[in-house]
């Protein structure tokens, strides 16, 4: 009589396959859970927190024509986009600005700037803010348009904090570039400036554009600090002004707050697109010299 054939065992290989692509599938839900709720919540014309579901029942407008309408959000987007824009702009110039002077020149205090850069960006900002609100407050006095409840005072205290992460990161890049562009460019008569603007930036730029996308996502969500300086209304941001929404009555405006970070995560969206091609060369090239 013939030998019942076995069934087939799985091979250690589609093990394997199995459950990497169980986990994966099982990070991407978790992933992609507050994502949902967060749409359906917006899409939902109740806009409750305890109503809302992974999933939305009802589908609707509302709370996006509510937002827009009966709020000062148009203002607070519009005060989000432009710090986001002059600070990443800001940053991206001085940083590379420094990281430059930090790569190609050897003078007095080099070695301690760079320590001394190194020492500040392990200490978040935050730590500092008692000393940085006394220190705008005699500000506010002096010289009001760079005090509080103004974006340039703001803007100040936001570049005070990212340059010298930046300023490190620009300068291992800068580093990678041959020094042998540089005495060429000299021959042929170039000076430090147009050296650095038209030989150097175009060879950096995936650098330039990892840390004007990082600066901007950060300005973006950044809280602490625009709540220390902004108190005025015209004034806000959109975290502030969403934070002040929900505050007292969280679980009613629960939907605007939803449709209000949804259309802020537009913007952030569409620069990580623009520069998505420059991300992944930028984050690790410059690592290769220090």
């Amino acid at each position: 009589m013939a030998a019942t054939a076995r069934p087939a065992r799985p091979s250690r290989r589609t093990l394997d396959r199995l459950w990497r692509h169980a986990l994966l599938l099982a990070v991407t839900a978790f992933a992609l859970f507050p994502i949902l709720f967060v749409v359906s919540a917006a899409l939902d014309p109740l806009g409750t927190l305890s109503g809302s579901q992974p999933l939305p029942v009802r589908v609707g407008p509302d709370n996006f024509v509510r937002l827009l309408t009966e709020t000062g959000y148009p203002r607070w987007y519009l005060n989000s986009l432009l710090l986001a824009v002059c600070n990443a702009a800001a940053t991206v110039l001085l940083s590379a600005l420094a990281a430059y002077a930090f790569s190609r020149f050897r003078f007095a205090g080099r070695r301690a700037g760079l320590y001394g850069l190194l020492v500040i960006q392990m200490f978040p900002q935050f730590l500092a803010i008692v000393a940085i609100y006394l220190m705008f407050s005699a500000v506010t006095e002096l010289r009001p348009e760079i005090g509080f409840d103004t974006h340039w005072g703001l803007l100040l205290v936001y570049l005070g904090g990212a340059l010298s992460i930046n300023t490190w990161l620009m300068k291992g890049f800068f580093d990678t570039v041959p020094a042998e562009l540089d005495e060429a460019a000299r021959v042929d008569g170039a000076s430090h400036a147009q050296l650095f603007f038209r030989i150097l930036l175009p060879l950096v730029a995936p650098v330039l554009a990892i840390v004007g996308l990082l600066v901007f996502i950060s300005t973006v969500n950044e809280f602490i600090m625009a709540s220390v300086f902004l108190r005025d209304g015209d004034s806000k941001t959109v975290a502030l002004g969403l934070y002040a929404m929900v505050a007292d009555r969280r679980d009613a405006d629960f939907g605007m707050f939803a449709a209000g970070t949804l259309l802020l995560a537009a913007p952030v969206l569409a620069v990580f697109w623009y520069l998505q091609r420059h991300i992944a060369e930028g984050l690790t090239s410059g690592a290769v010299k220090g």
